[in-house]
């Protein structure tokens, strides 16, 4: 068993020069990080004031780690895994395990990742942990439940169809990666749901779900050294597995790039959208400022724009994803049919302009600030540590600590910013997703090509 302890934030309290109290630390920077024998890396995070303690396993599985017939089986999973265990056979004796220690518990699937995850009491992590353990080894996941949890899915999947800011999300998925795993929705569609067995769900766990591919995250007012031996007894047994390989993404527009779903409703909800960076690409600080500048707050160009000047619309903002081969930098907005055609040209100009114009000394202090500042107070929680350093480990190999992301941040200059927009935005091959009432494909797509 291996250890690593981090302890990078206390050194930093104090500034060098100064000798004052920094304003701009984040105190949990504390973590120590144990590879049990079976490979599972436990992270945990003291944080002495907290009343909570976040318990979250992350395991490296989503919706790119499918297939055409499989697609939304790593959601599927997610949900079987609350609906009964060897010792506590039923959704209910879950549930009732953590909601009557004062707790909560939830869990999500992305493209690449799965994670579950319970929010307690400090002095009640244990049974966090304790639960937990039972879920990933022990479920039993029997055909009636298959069948029942079934219907609640497709229901999920339904849902969000029918909601158009929801759905023009997966439309432009679609349209900017094309028919490949990191294009498809993580729910999958009704289709493959509804053929789904059981006996593909202990087939998708036993090639993903083992030690060496996930991360068990703890953050919050508990004993690192304590929290370790209790994960090594909940999850020493966990049998590890052969390494995974996995497919490269294929960074092309797709020949479908456009995709209306034209409905009768009273607002048109589009997303532009263009392929970016990766996770470990260098320019992500940058880019995160960029994005910053262009459409996060109501201080931003796009914001300022779109809507403050001109009134077409009354959302607006963009933002980006980034996976560990590939990316976007997406644009969204809700607006009427009759602005849609000027905001699609308007928000293409505002992408060139950052692009071809520095950005001014003011404007770069202040993006930079409301940068940093979010990201700040995006950790005031266990919870918020127990995901960010989890996610980290998992999909990076290491964590950064969370000042080194604000002084990575601070330290983007106007010209990093002009060449990474350059880079994703100069002779850029938009994609398109609409969902409401539209132009034609024909107008949308002479918009694009700057007609």
């Amino acid at each position: 068993m291996s250890r690593t302890v981090c302890r990078y934030g206390l050194d930093t309290l104090l500034d060098p020069v100064s000798a004052r109290l920094r304003t701009d630390v984040i105190v949990a920077n504390n973590w120590t990080i144990t590879t049990l024998p079976n490979g599972l890396r436990v992270v945990v995070t003291p944080i002495p004031t907290a009343q909570s303690a976040a318990v979250s396993l992350w395991v490296g599985v989503g919706s790119r780690d499918e297939t055409p017939t499989t697609n939304g089986l790593s959601h599927y999973i997610e949900h079987m895994l609350f609906k009964g265990t060897t010792r506590r056979p039923t959704a209910a004796i879950i549930s009732e395990a953590i909601e009557g220690a004062g707790g909560g518990l939830n869990a999500f699937t992305t493209k690449e990742v799965t994670c579950y995850w319970n929010n307690l009491p400090y002095e009640r992590v244990e049974t966090g942990l304790d639960v937990l353990a039972d879920m990933l080894q022990h479920s039993l996941m029997e055909t009636v439940e298959v069948e029942r949890e079934r219907t609640v899915v497709q229901q999920e999947l339904r849902r969000a169809k029918d909601s158009p800011g929801n759905w023009v999300s997966e439309l432009i998925s679609e349209a900017t990666y094309g028919d490949q795993p990191i294009g498809w929705p993580i729910g999958g569609t009704l289709d493959t749901v509804g053929t789904m067995h059981r006996d593909d769900f202990f087939s998708h766990m036993m090639t993903h779900y083992h030690p060496q591919n996930a991360v068990l995250s703890i953050a919050g007012n508990v004993d690192a050294a304590r929290i370790t031996d209790l994960a090594g007894k909940q999850f020493g047994d966990w049998a590890p597995a052969a390494a995974i390989e996995r497919e490269t993404a294929k960074p092309e527009r797709p020949s479908e790039y456009i995709r209306i779903d034209e409905r009768e409703i009273e607002q048109c909800n589009l997303s532009l959208a263009v392929l970016g960076i990766g996770r470990s690409d260098p320019d992500k600080y940058a880019l995160d400022i960029m994005n910053t500048a262009l459409g996060r707050g109501m201080s931003s160009r796009l914001f300022t724009e779109v809507r403050e000047r001109r009134g077409l619309a009354y959302s607006v903002g963009s933002g980006s994803s980034r996976y560990r081969d590939i990316g976007s930098v997406s644009v969204s907005a809700g607006v009427t049919r009759e602005h849609q055609e000027e905001a699609l040209q308007v928000i293409i100009g505002e992408l060139q302009r950052i692009a071809s114009e520095p950005m001014s000394p003011e404007e770069l202090t202040r993006t930079k600030d409301y940068a940093a500042g979010s990201f700040r107070l995006g950790l005031e929680t266990p919870m918020s540590f127990a995901q960010r350093f989890g996610g980290q480990l998992l999909q990076d190999g290491a964590i950064e600590p969370p000042d080194v992301t604000v002084e990575r941040l601070r330290a983007v200059t106007a010209a990093d910013v002009q060449r990474v927009a350059a880079r994703v935005f100069s002779d850029a091959k938009f994609s398109l997703a609409v969902v409401g009432p539209s132009a034609s494909p024909d107008r949308l797509d002479a918009i694009l090509h700057g007609a």
